[in-house]
């Protein structure tokens, strides 16, 4: 049932991405950023927050006033900064919601992955938890209604006093102090969500928290404008004897207080619990498949000279280095198991996972035992001998991108990969130099968007000499192309491709030409 929902919400996913790809590139594309847009919007509500801190009157009469008039008396930057506040609140809670959904599509919540799953789950909490607060301090009628709903449900948890609803009957109730208290749970909230969003990526090896440029100055732009245009305005100030009759509800964060008003709390209580049980259990209720191909990577002391490329590069730091098991003054590396995800990026880093050693079996430092090195090359090998015709292409693809056997024609052969991260430069040089083989093509996930996070940077930075291993190939770079294409590109990658094969075409005949012209000279001499 999960998995058949996980594909569904994929496909949809997938056509989405595209239409945004075709607006906005790859580079901007926000789907492949929801995660830094989070991190980044949150550091918006932090900056707006404090400057609306600074006018903020905490005592009951001051607090609407103080709003107010920051609204309407200096809207010009006063007001901009609280719509922005709120917009950007609203914006945080669409990317994180969405951020989620596409992580449960693409399946990135089981095995290794748990962990930053599970530990998403209470941020969500927080996040609404600090919203709604901060609707309490503006104070007015809005204000009102959130304050007697919500302590109205919260009185129904055992834990909670039967008084706290009783605190907002009138305004002889009231006092300063609940102001200042709920002040500084406005504060302290959004620093344990900032806590526990560390703790969310604390796995991730160079965690991207800051979306490109010209997204995030996209997006402020686009809600200074909104700002503008819309600015977050007060309703009446509260008055407890009266009762609120109707409210223009935040639709994104109190998308369940509708059901506070026409249940019992207590099914409210109980809805959103089995809501975050089942959030939390899904990485149980749909584990990953226990097989070779999702096997942790292994290391062989034999082959393992310590370089610490693979513990550079794991994008999960499941490669740690210790003392090598007998070799006297040398490390060797370690694979954790449960951090593992099997996508191969250790393996592409390894230096003795080269083709050209002459070996009978070929078995590298690290590698991972659903698709040994070994392996790689035998197949490899024998994609090379079905080329056949001019400007044979040998293409290396990436099972998570577009299924790359959707191209082999004559002259074009493909082989896909865990990961186009798990392809050592050293094959590439490999294959190129075979006789049969003119040009080398390597695709997979766009580097913004790679399912195992830097497979594709890494392998771009190790093509280009800024990343080890590097590419050295005495056939030639130009006999070597990147080209990224996701599951719905595959007009993208042919149009490449029929271009490489052209580029190869070109340079053999001028090659030809010139051997021609020096034999024709040299006879002529």
């Amino acid at each position: 049932m999960i998995r058949r929902l996980q594909d569904f919400m994929l496909g949809i996913l997938q056509r989405t991405e595209a239409v945004f790809d075709s607006a906005f590139g790859e580079r901007w594309n926000p789907w492949y950023q929801l995660g830094a847009l989070s991190f980044h919007l949150f550091w918006i509500v932090v900056a707006t927050g404090i400057y609306l801190f600074v006018f903020f009157d905490t005592s009951i009469v001051g607090a609407y006033a103080s709003v107010h008039s920051l609204t309407e008396e200096q809207w010009y930057l006063g007001g901009v900064m609280r719509s922005l506040h709120r917009y950007c609140s609203d914006a945080m809670a669409i990317t994180v919601t969405l951020h989620l959904l596409r992580e449960f599509a693409k399946g990135r919540f089981r095995g290794a992955q748990t962990f930053s799953w599970v530990s998403g789950v209470p941020l969500l909490w927080l996040l609404f938890a600090a919203a709604i607060g901060g609707y309490w301090l503006v104070w007015d009628r809005f204000a009102q209604y959130i304050a007697q709903t919500t302590t109205e449900w919260m009185e129904r948890l055992p834990v909670i006093s039967d008084s706290l609803a009783r605190t907002f009957l009138s305004d002889v109730t009231l006092s300063d102090r609940l102001f200042s208290l709920m002040v500084f749970m406005h504060i302290a909230i959004p620093l344990f969500l900032l806590v526990g969003m560390f703790i969310h990526v604390k796995r991730l090896k160079l965690a991207r928290t800051d979306p490109a440029r010209g997204l995030s100055i996209g997006v402020i732009a686009t809600l200074v404008l909104l700002s503008l245009v819309k600015p977050a305005r007060s309703m009446g100030p509260a008055d407890l004897s009266t009762t609120v009759a109707s409210v223009d509800l935040d639709w994104i964060y109190m998308n369940f207080y509708p059901l506070l008003d026409r249940v019992d709390p207590v099914y409210v209580w109980l809805l959103l619990a089995g809501v975050t049980a089942l959030l939390v259990l899904i990485p149980w209720l749909s584990p990953q498949p226990r097989s070779a191909a999702t096997a942790a990577a292994v290391v062989d002391p034999a082959n393992c000279n310590g370089c610490s490329w693979c513990f550079q590069d794991c994008p999960y730091e499941a490669v740690t280095m210790i003392t090598h098991e007998y070799k006297t003054g040398h490390r060797q590396a370690q694979v954790d198991p449960d951090l593992c995800t099997a996508c191969g990026i250790c393996a592409g880093s390894c230096p003795s996972a080269t083709p050209f050693r002459h070996v009978e079996e070929l078995v590298s430092g690290i590698e991972i035992p659903g698709f040994p090195v070994d392996r790689l090359r035998k197949e490899a090998m024998q994609k090379v001998a079905t080329l056949s015709g001019d400007a044979r292409v040998m293409v290396f693809g990436c099972d998570h991108a577009l299924p790359i056997d959707q191209i082999e024609s004559e002259g074009v052969a493909a082989l896909s990969l865990p990961c186009a991260g798990m392809l050592p430069p050293s094959f590439v040089d490999y294959i190129a130099r075979q006789e049969a083989v003119d040009g080398v093509l390597v695709s997979g996930c766009c580097t913004d968007d790679c399912f195992h996070r830097k497979g594709s940077q890494w392998t771009e930075e190790r093509f280009a000499s800024r990343r080890m291993p590097h590419l050295r190939t005495s056939a030639g770079h130009d006999k070597v192309r990147i080209c990224w294409a996701g599951v719905s590109q595959r007009d993208k990658l042919e149009t490449a491709l029929a271009e490489f094969r052209a580029s190869l075409r070109r340079h053999g005949i001028a090659a030809r030409g010139d051997a021609e012209s020096a034999g024709g000279g040299h006879e002529h001499q």
